[in-house]
């Protein structure tokens, strides 16, 4: 970015990092206090993080600072590190983070930014939901103003409707457990309808702001009436009044606990942190895509940092970052801004601040945790598959029953488990886990990459392909083919999608083939597929590709058939077809007319060990007329060693460019050579090479041994009515 685009731009940062700044400050109290730390921690760690991470970060519209991922993890730490002297288990988790800072700047030094893509998706949503979940089950007692609950997180869980009932019973006794129950509430209920009042003036401050502004507007009424607040004390946020009182240091007294809690904080925080920026790449109006490694590091430097001055840890958060593009944000200054405002606040308004009830912010987090494990949730990955139920709700169960990193695992290990099942062939899946066998090449004289995947395409070995799809460039025109695959993954689907969408950004497209022959666990586009077999619920559904040829059909007035579909005459009569066996033809498209058939086949060459299966998309076309026998190919190496050993394709005169470029043969070299006029050798030298056929009586044309993606197979259709027309116009003239 120039510096008359940076200057020009200014304004929008500033605003959008003040808007952001209403947000981060009371989700930085919250989260502060559901970790066991003083409300200052958060405050401390979104300063750091907005502003370390602005200068030495890789992306370009993220916000960092605290995140929801490790909230249990910190409370844990806060209460088991130092047994019962919290304020001391507070210091040994502060050494902890700044240990996860160095081991995040570490993992960046060593280029770890794909991390996250060795995580399958339901296992990461799993995860997401059960800190949801978890966030719910730690403040829903002090969102109603009640005492703390020494209880696991599923203990809380269960206990909900109990502490309703208590606090229901209990509050018309309580004048201070009323008010601060109800506003709890009302607080929770203002989030929970926030989007359903259409008041413009309304809508320009964020919910969790107004949430704070009524909180401190209660405790101005009762200074003003000259009544004392019948919220105790201790139900309030203690935040220093100046910068200094901020800082606190850690006790840098390493044991084996400490180094465990670190090493938890550093990979969910990794995690957290990219998959954010992936998703957050995709708001980015520029279309620009991060430096996850440099991001990386950034993290582990304000994370560092952050624990070193009595912080959280720093992560790139996705709901901040979200705003901060809707706001208009376009460079990372706006980062720096949020971090900035939010140390004004503390030094003009932290008096201010200390009037916000505990309920307050514990309703804010209540809400947080119901966004994250919103039943829809369950809803979603069920609609992809019931597999990705079972994964999900595996993960989210193992996650609330241990901690992050095993549920992970464990949500891990139960994807890989139902691909077992589904696969139904260990030996083959184990020996190809990790190798896709990515092939990718720029196609001969064309402007197209072609990408073929092999085997299987998990969340294991996706990263390979993301490689290959990355070194190519995002403008560039991308043909993907899973022909040869036969087991993808949801991780997988998804990440295709994520390319499609980020190539067509960007201004080039990755065109995705080979998937119509997979049956797909659901109807959702990003399903599980796998080769079709009679065992197991997996269905036909339309790929995307399908979808688009039948669009065409529909266009052309053609008519379309994806079925397995038996050709209305045989290809035994072209050479090409002599020593090779059709298996099946299908997504078959016939013109009006019913003298054009565009179809993709399966075929097979060689037998026994060397038996090796071919997916090709062909054209038939049906004559009027009666035309000589010969097959034109593009001039290649095999046709040149043919050449070497005496025997000669069939020359056209004075056309040495064609004589070149086409390899041409036939049984009755006069009359190909009649019938090769200049308007049909000029057609050719025109248009890109097909390989073509005729048995006198129809040509079949194609253009390489592979599928072709729609718009190839809209090339090959418009060649072959301009190469029938030319054709028959010269048999009648």
């Amino acid at each position: 970015m120039t510096k008359s685009t940076f200057v020009g731009s200014l304004h929008k940062n500033i605003f959008a990092g003040f808007v952001v700044s209403l947000i981060a400050l009371p989700l930085g109290l919250s989260l502060a206090i559901a970790s066991g730390m003083p409300p200052s921690a958060g405050i401390v760690s979104a300063i750091v993080g907005g502003i370390v991470t602005a200068l030495l970060g890789g992306s370009y519209v993220t916000i960092a600072g605290p995140g929801y991922s490790l909230v249990v993890v910190m409370l844990s730490a806060v209460t088991t590190l130092a047994g019962p002297d919290y304020y001391q288990g507070y210091l040994l988790t502060l050494s902890a983070i700044v240990l996860a800072g160095v081991l995040m700047f570490l993992l960046g030094l060593l280029r770890m930014g794909g991390l996250a893509a060795f995580f399958p998706s339901s296992a990461i949503e799993g995860m997401m939901a059960a800190i949801g979940l978890s966030l719910i089950a730690k403040q829903f007692h002090v969102m109603l103003g009640l005492a703390t609950l020494k209880k696991s997180s599923l203990e809380l869980l269960v206990d909900i409707p109990a502490q309703l009932w208590h606090f229901l019973t209990t509050a018309a006794s309580d004048t201070g457990l009323l008010i601060a129950g109800w506003l709890g509430i009302v607080s929770l209920l203002i989030l929970l309808f926030n989007s359903y009042i259409r008041n413009s003036f309304y809508q320009r401050i964020p919910a969790p702001m107004w949430v704070l502004l009524i909180a401190i507007a209660l405790s101005y009424y009762y200074e003003w009436t000259s009544k004392s607040s019948p919220i105790a004390a201790d139900g309030f946020i203690a935040l220093p009044n100046s910068i200094e009182k901020l800082v606190v240091f850690p006790d840098f007294s390493f044991s084996w606990p400490i180094i465990s809690v670190a090493m938890t904080i550093a990979f969910v925080g990794s995690i957290e942190s990219l998959l954010s920026i992936k998703a957050v790449d995709k708001l980015d109006v520029f279309k620009r895509r991060s430096n996850a490694n440099r991001d990386l590091k950034a993290l582990g430097a304000a994370t560092a940092v952050s624990g070193a001055l009595g912080g959280l840890n720093v992560v790139t958060v996705i709901s901040r970052s979200s705003v901060n593009v809707t706001q208009g944000a376009t460079n990372r200054s706006a980062n720096f801004f949020h971090g900035a405002f939010l140390v004004l606040f503390v030094v003009v308004f932290s008096q201010t601040l200390n009037r916000i009830p505990l309920s307050a912010l514990a309703a804010i987090l209540v809400y947080t945790g119901f966004k994250l494990s919103h039943p829809l949730k369950f809803v979603a990955a069920y609609k992809v598959g019931f597999e990705q139920l079972f994964i999900f709700v595996v993960t989210l169960i193992a996650t609330l029953s241990t901690n992050i990193v095993l549920g992970v695992f464990i949500g891990a290990l139960s994807t890989l488990i139902s691909h077992l099942l589904i696969t139904r062939d260990p030996l083959l899946f184990f020996l190809n886990l990790f190798k896709p066998n990515v092939l990718a090449f720029k196609e001969p004289q064309e402007d197209t990459f072609f990408v073929s995947v092999k085997h299987y395409c998990t969340f294991l070995n996706f990263y390979k392909l993301q490689k290959k799809l990355d070194a190519i460039g995002y403008t560039k025109k991308v043909v993907l083919d899973f022909s040869l695959c036969k087991f993808v993954d949801h991780t997988a689907m998804e990440g295709v999608e994520s390319y499609v969408q980020s190539y067509e950004k960007k201004g080039g497209s990755v065109e995705v083939i080979g998937l119509d022959t997979l049956g797909a666990s659901s109807s959702h586009p990003f399903a599980v597929r796998k080769m079709s077999s009679s065992r197991g619920s997996f269905s036909k559904v339309l790929t995307r590709r399908q979808r688009q040829l039948a669009d065409m059909a529909q266009e052309y007035l053609w008519t379309y058939s994806p079925t397995n579909l038996e050709l209305k005459s045989p290809l035994g009569d072209f050479v090409y077809f002599a020593t090779r066996n059709l298996n099946r033809s299908y997504n078959m498209l016939i013109d009006a007319d019913k003298r054009c058939t565009v179809f993709d086949i399966e075929y097979s060459e060689g037998e026994f060990i060397a038996k090796e299966d071919v997916k090709s998309t062909l054209m038939l076309l049906d004559l009027n007329c009666s035309i000589p026998v010969f097959t034109l190919t593009r001039e290649g190496l095999l046709e040149r060693l043919y050449a070497l050993a005496g025997y000669q394709d069939i020359q056209i005169g004075k056309h040495k460019d064609f004589n070149k470029r086409f390899h041409l043969s036939g049984p009755s070299e006069e009359k190909i050579i009649a019938f090769f006029d200049d308007a049909l050798v000029l057609f050719f030298e025109s248009n890109a090479i097909y390989h073509i056929e005729s048995n006198g009586r129809q040509l079949l044309v194609f253009k390489n041994e592979r599928l072709l993606s729609p718009s190839e197979i809209k090339a090959l259709a418009y060649f072959g009515r301009e190469l029938v027309s030319l054709i028959e116009c010269n048999s009648t003239s």
